[in-house]
C-alpha cells in the first residue's frame, strides 16, 4: 500500500461535493467484498481517487482481509517478467489471491503492448471470486482507445462492470487546491509587510 495510511476520516467531501458520499460510506462497510463485487474510481489527476481506494484498502486490512495494492504499471511490468521467465501461472495466482486487489493509476502511462492482455487475465482470473478497486484517468467510453485494443477493453469492462460500484469524480485537485492556498498565503503575508 501507499506510505500514506489514509482513511475515510481524511477524506474532506466537502472540497469535492461531485463524489457521492452515500456511496462511499457504504463501500467502507466493505460488503461489497462479500459478493465479489468491484470498484472503480474515475476521474482526472488530483481528485482523490487514490485516497479514496487506499482507505478502502486500509479498512479491509483492519477487517481481517489479505489485499494488495499495486500501479497498473507494476501489475503490467510484473505479469510480462513472469511470462519471459516461465513463471506466468505463480504471477497469476498471486494476483488472484488476496480478498482485495488495488489497482491504481490505469491510463497513466502507457502499457506495454502485452499489458492490456496481462490485466485482462487478471481480471478475468478474480471475476466472480474476489474484488477489484481500479483508479483510473481514463473514462469508461475511451477505454478501447487508450488499451489500443477494442475487444480487451470490451471484455475487461465485461468483467469489471458486471457487478461494480462506479464513482466518477470530477473536481478540483487536492495538489493544485493546496498549491493555491499556499500562493495565496504567500502573497498575503508579503502584502502585509509592504502595507
Amino acid at each position: 500500500m501507499p506510505a500514506e495510511p489514509w482513511t475515510l476520516a481524511d477524506f474532506d467531501f466537502a472540497a469535492q461535493p461531485g463524489v457521492d458520499e452515500k456511496l462511499i460510506r457504504d463501500l467502507a462497510t466493505l460488503r461489497f467484498l462479500d459478493d465479489a463485487s468491484n470498484v472503480l474510481f474515475v476521474g482526472p489527476p488530483g481528485v482523490g481517487k487514490t485516497m479514496l481506494a487506499t482507505a478502502l484498502a486500509r479498512a479491509a486490512v483492519e477487517g481481517g482481509h489479505r489485499v494488495y495494492f499495486t500501479t497498473a504499471a507494476d501489475l503490467a511490468a510484473k505479469c510480462h517478467k513472469a511470462a519471459l521467465e516461465g513463471r506466468w501461472r505463480t504471477v497469476t495466482n498471486f494476483f488472484a489471491g488476496p480478498k482485495l486487489l488495488v489497482i491504481d493509476e490505469l491510463g497513466y502511462l502507457p502499457l506495454p503492448e502485452d499489458g492490456a492482455s496481462a490485466l485482462f487475465q487478471v481480471i478475468n482470473q478474480r471475476y466472480l471470486k474476489s474484488s477489484t478497486i481500479l483508479t483510473t484517468n481514463v473514462g469508461i467510453a475511451d477505454w478501447a482507445s487508450a488499451f489500443g485494443d477494442a475487444t480487451v477493453a470490451a471484455a475487461m469492462l465485461d468483467r469489471l462492470l458486471h457487478r461494480a460500484a462506479v464513482a466518477g469524480i470530477d473536481g478540483p485537485s487536492y495538489r493544485l487546491r493546496g498549491h493555491r492556498n499556499q500562493a495565496y498565503n504567500l502573497r498575503a503575508a508579503v502584502n502585509s509587510r509592504t502595507s
